[in-house]
């Protein structure tokens, strides 16, 4: 386990943007490698701990496109949302930073040891403002989240319900005069009407990682075109068809099948093969679409 360290606030290397805030924590105890350049490009992210598979998606899409660019995110460990942003910033591969709501001496929640070693050994920071092994209470939830929006010059929110922790995040980035973005999302599900809230509340919406790099100087949009122009090269037309088909929403193969009234069988070795060549995923007994990410890779 690394050692633990301590910063204060007066240090120089203290993060800049985090010591602008009205109420930045007077000491970071941390784990890890100190390093100013990941307070130099940063993101935050947050979302539901209860995310759905839309959100899954799309928080591997967008944050593996950012963090291959070499911007740092920063979340709240948390599972969920939380969680899947540090563990697609690890395996970008990118650096990632976990604010949390305990003790610098806790893992909170303790099945996450995994993840929370990958952090360290990818270059990332273990932060907390809280010493030893102080416990998480509800009210350490906010005061963390302050830091999450405090560390970064935007937001990034994925999924969020109206009363939830990533919309008292959203509020507190408002506060502190943060670039907010929020994910659309279906709104007959629940974590969907807070980032609408957002968006009707002037948030910019993000469809695709290059909306957040631009604000970084980073256009990939031309890559990201160019790849996702030869998604269908070198596919027959019955291959062609089915991604047409989860292009629009998650399918099962028996969906498939009757939506192109081709037999199952037939369906099923053809979703063999565009899963091997990284056409689509199976995911909670659904095909998805492979995205093309702005660097060259696929993204699920």
């Amino acid at each position: 386990m690394n050692e633990i360290k301590q910063i204060d606030c007066k240090s120089r290397e203290y993060p800049a943007l985090l010591r602008q805030i009205q109420d930045p924590p007077e000491i970071l105890y941390y784990r890890g490698e100190w390093n100013p350049e990941l307070f130099t490009n940063s993101a935050s992210v947050v979302g539901s701990r209860k995310m759905t598979r839309y959100g899954a998606t799309m928080t591997e899409r967008l944050v593996t496109g950012i963090a291959r660019e070499g911007i740092t995110i920063v979340s709240g460990f948390m599972y969920g949302i939380d969680a899947l942003a540090h563990e697609s910033a690890v395996n970008a591969p990118g650096r990632t930073m976990a604010v949390m709501p305990c003790g610098i001496g806790r893992i909170h929640p303790e099945y996450q040891k995994k993840l929370y070693d990958r952090i360290l050994e990818t270059g990332g920071l273990i932060l907390s403002e809280y010493p030893g092994d102080t416990p998480p209470a509800l009210w350490t939830y906010p005061r963390r989240n302050r830091i999450v929006a405090g560390l970064s010059p935007l937001l990034l929110v994925i999924e969020a319900g109206l009363k939830s922790g990533a919309l008292i995040t959203a509020r507190i980035a408002r506060k502190y005069n943060r670039k907010i973005y929020a994910l659309p999302g279906p709104l007959t599900s629940s974590v969907s009407q807070g980032t609408a809230l957002l968006i009707k509340q002037g948030a910019f919406l993000v469809t695709e990682e290059s909306d957040i790099l631009k604000e970084y100087g980073i256009f990939p949009g031309r890559e990201m075109l160019k790849n996702t122009g030869k998604t269908k090269q070198g596919l027959n037309k019955l291959q062609r068809a089915i991604l047409d088909q989860i292009s629009r929403e998650g399918m099962t193969a028996d969906d498939i099948s009757r939506a192109l009234s081709v037999p199952p069988s037939r369906i099923g070795a053809e979703l063999t093969v565009l899963t091997l060549k990284q056409k689509l995923s199976y995911q909670e007994g659904f095909y998805v679409l492979t995205v093309p990410s702005a660097t060259g890779g696929v993204l699920c």
